[in-house]
């Protein structure tokens, strides 16, 4: 990842973060079936994301991933599945740890990688409760800056 950067998104690249999302989200996700991704594309680009701060990391004109933040929650952070285990998540959260001094964010149970990852990170489990939309479970955990 030489020469890239993390930077502030812009609307222009809205419909690139969320083809990002769409294609991360089927293959994190291959317990929830894909007419709910397909469904929530258009509310995730004409709502979701334009209500969060999102920062991006990108090599010139191809982003490889994003973080969106509302408020302190980590409402998103999606790698491109073709540049997944470069470290970009790392990169990504590491950014908006800078910037504040607590986050949460909610992750599916079933999400085995992505649980494991925030652990790592310093994210802990407070509770858990079941996503009306899909049904299945999910953790809400936090981090607080030491």
């Amino acid at each position: 990842m030489n020469n890239a950067m993390i930077r502030k998104a812009g609307d222009a690249e809205l419909d690139q973060l969320v083809e990002i999302w769409y294609e991360a989200s089927q293959q994190a996700h291959n317990f929830i079936k894909k007419e709910y991704w397909e469904t929530n594309k258009t509310a995730m680009r004409t709502h979701y994301l334009p209500a969060s701060e999102i920062y991006l990391l990108a090599h010139e004109a191809e982003i490889s991933g994003f973080i969106a933040l509302v408020e302190d929650e980590v409402a998103a952070i999606f790698v491109s599945p073709t540049h997944q285990g470069k470290g970009i998540g790392t990169l990504l959260l590491n950014h908006v740890k800078k910037m504040r001094d607590d986050l949460q964010l909610k992750v599916y149970k079933n999400n085995r990688p992505s649980v494991a990852f925030y652990q790592k990170k310093g994210f802990a489990k407070v509770s858990e409760l079941i996503d009306a939309e899909t049904g299945e479970t999910e953790l809400m955990m936090k981090w607080h800056k030491e």
